[in-house]
């Protein structure tokens, strides 16, 4: 795309679409903020799920054999991957989508409720979700790193009642492990709140107003399910 076409598109946004991008934004970008500073209160489904964390770690060293520790890696390792290959998928049919933008325009605009916009407006849509997908496969790419790096500490974990050392070494290596897969699953929760917020930006195409109201109903559900969820209500009981 030439930057000639670039700054076309950008001057026929109207302000309402420049008013539905920055409230998009600012929905996406105060959540993540306000989810980090929610997370010193320790009252994040995170924070819940990392306490159990500790306690699996604490078991796994106490057995001998940890196949059921690598099992369970590779199981959440492979959901990280199929984000990750979905997201390489997503890319290429947008790419596709742009060459047959016409037949995309046609179709929304026969839709009732639905605005006109123009063939600019539509690229730069396009080329936002590209922007959210590639930042998805990057981060659901590291995740799977992190599970490797997991799987190669579970594998480093000396064997129990070794007798070897007073137990820091046991300790630190806890404490790493648990930071690691903690670290794993807080950026696989970043890409999947990435993929929350591309369905939200699809509504743009559709009108302004309606990218705005599902923008905001994106954040209730990410909201409710990470402060309110009966998940995190059995999470913490499970910690009594």
């Amino acid at each position: 795309m030439s930057t000639e076409l670039t700054s076309a598109g950008f001057t026929a946004l109207g302000p309402l679409d420049w008013a539905s991008l920055a409230w998009f934004a600012c929905c996406w970008g105060g959540y993540t903020l306000f989810s980090g500073f929610r997370s010193g209160r320790k009252q994040r489904l995170q924070d819940a799920l990392h306490e159990h964390i500790k306690r699996w770690i604490e078991v796994l060293h106490e057995r001998d054999m940890r196949m059921v520790d690598t099992s369970v890696i590779a199981n959440i390792e492979r959901n990280a991957a199929f984000f990750a290959s979905s997201c390489l998928l997503i890319i290429a049919g947008l790419v596709t989508a742009i060459g047959s933008m016409d037949k995309a325009m046609t179709f929304f605009s026969d839709l009732p409720l639905t605005q006109q916009t123009s063939r600019q407006v539509w690229e730069i849509g396009m080329l936002l979700l590209i922007l959210i997908f590639a930042y998805s496969f990057f981060t659901f790419t590291w995740c799977m790193r992190q599970w490797g790096f997991a799987s190669i500490l579970v594998g480093s974990a000396a064997p129990a009642n070794t007798g070897h050392d007073d137990g820091t070494v046991r300790r630190q290596h806890m404490e790493t492990l648990a930071s690691v897969v903690w670290l794993a699953i807080y950026h696989f929760n970043l890409g999947l709140r990435a993929y929350y917020f591309s369905l939200a930006l699809l509504t743009w195409f559709i009108h302004p107003i309606v990218f705005m109201a599902c923008s905001a109903w994106v954040v209730a559900v990410l909201y409710r399910r990470e402060f309110r969820s009966r998940t995190l209500k059995a999470l913490v009981a499970g910690l009594r």
